[in-house]
């Protein structure tokens, strides 16, 4: 097979939110580089038009409009103060218009394979039969793209299926829908069944501190940002004070009583649930313990009949195209500070951090850091060198303090504080411009109409 080879070029994989925000990183910098997805158009996991998205209809993010947009290119005022999916869909529209992004992008264009050359170069074998050669690749697919299903005993005579299928209240028609898994998208969904199914229910393996989404008429993490910067076991029990004044106790709804302390795991952020529970529409459950039938039997003896069960059990990150290129914990690859691999030079993963804040932030700061360095190793090799070393040999602390709950889904878990303020200070230790600190140059218009051309030409 023909090798094209790309010279200095880089690769980057995914023409989401992260690889958005990568690619403007490497045109400040005057990196060449091409981009390509497997999807018709930007927005990866936020257009719910694109397969596999586990973007459903009543989704929104779960941190706010003013601590989420990139740098230099905020969330406008006008949206709500936790954005519905079609409003983040269009900030990413709008943020690949702003600077020329789209022109470079291949869509409908899957990276089957990721090779190492014996020189330390990266081959990319593309869906389309090609084959290209990059100095470095960045990996920035997301991380909610491959559901992880558990294992339930027995047989069961109805629907069971992952949230990741889901896509909007209707399929809960008239059905007795049970929820396996109380993250996120678990209390969106079981929420959603309560008002539109015949019954709903939602299975906890676990209690958890549920975090409204306003405190005091603010946006939980803007009220939470405005605060002085506290360790840990100082502001926790001002916080688990402040919950049991808001909600008082949930295990008069059946919610187990945690097992962890209050940030020990990924924010639950959700006033709809708590309002579902207040007025009967969704019920607690335990455990699963097995399928019986046309019922699901409970850890604590009880049943239920019931029509779908949907799992909202959560996402692996394996990187199929990457091959054995990264190593893995808890289903997550593990990088410094989830950005460079500390095995091999030159590949990167910019959106598989899983962190208890805003994920924008940290992919423009990730993103800044793989393009200076890339531009280091071109223009001042001995600062890249440096950077090399810190990268194989530096494990920071990124917990905050925060001891995390021991699941897999926390393996690797930042603090975002912690990760922001050692990113901050290694970009000082490294003498580069900080992304809060920069003027992004926008599009000419040339590249506007360029761009235009090129969206037209994908919607035809």
């Amino acid at each position: 097979m023909e090798i094209i080879d790309r010279g200095d070029a880089v690769c980057i994989a995914g023409a989401g939110p992260a690889g958005l925000v990568m690619a403007r990183a490497l045109q400040h910098n005057g990196i060449e580089w091409d981009q390509y997805d497997p999807n018709p158009d930007v927005g990866g996991l936020w257009d719910i038009k694109h397969e596999g998205t586990a973007i459903y209809e009543s989704a929104h993010f779960i941190s706010s409009r003013s601590l989420s947009g990139f740098a230099d290119f905020p969330m406008p005022d006008h949206f709500a103060d936790y954005p519905k999916h079609s409003e983040i869909l269009k900030y990413l529209h709008d943020f690949a218009e702003a600077y020329g992004l789209r022109e470079k992008i291949t869509f409908s264009t899957k990276i089957e394979k990721l090779t190492k050359t014996k020189d330390d170069r990266w081959q990319v074998q593309l869906s389309n039969g090609e084959c290209r050669e990059y100095k470095a690749v960045v990996c920035a697919t997301g991380s909610q793209w491959q559901a992880n299903m558990p294992e339930l005993k027995g047989t069961f005579d109805g629907e069971i299926r992952h949230s990741q299928t889901y896509k909007n209240i209707r399929e809960f028609d008239g059905k007795r829908v049970l929820v396996v898994g109380a993250g996120n998208s678990g209390c969106d969904i079981a929420c959603d069944a309560g008002v539109m199914g015949e019954k709903a229910f939602i299975s906890m393996r676990r209690g958890y501190h549920i975090i409204p989404k306003h405190v005091f008429g603010m946006p939980a993490d803007v009220f939470a940002d405005g605060g002085p910067d506290l360790p840990v076991w100082l502001i926790r029990p001002f916080f688990t004070l402040l919950l049991r004044m808001f909600n008082g106790s949930l295990q008069r709804f059946g919610i187990p009583k945690p097992d962890h302390k209050l940030f020990e795991t990924h924010p639950l952020l959700n006033t709809q649930l708590v309002h579902s529970l207040q007025h009967g529409d969704v019920t607690v459950k335990p455990d699963v313990d097995r399928l019986d039938g046309k019922y699901v039997v409970f850890k604590d003896g009880s049943r239920e009949e019931i029509d779908l069960i949907l799992c909202a059990t959560g996402y692996n990150q394996q990187l199929d195209f990457a091959g054995d290129y990264f190593s893995y914990e808890g289903g997550r690859p593990k990088m410094f500070i989830q950005a460079a691999s500390r095995e091999h030079k030159n590949l990167f993963g910019i959106s598989y951090i899983e962190t208890n804040s805003g994920a924008y932030k940290r992919f423009d700061y990730m993103a800044g850091l793989v393009a200076n360095y890339l531009k280091d190793q071109r223009d001042d090799p001995s600062r890249a060198s440096q950077l090399e070393a810190i990268i194989r040999s530096e494990t920071p602390d990124l917990s905050g303090g925060i001891h995390f709950l021991n699941t897999d889904r926390h393996a690797g878990y930042c603090d975002a504080v912690a990760h922001t303020k050692y990113v901050k200070k290694l970009y000082q230790r490294m003498g580069w411009t900080f992304p809060e600190d920069i003027r992004f140059k926008r599009a000419t218009p040339k590249t506007k109409q360029a761009q235009t051309a090129k969206k037209a030409e994908v919607a035809a």
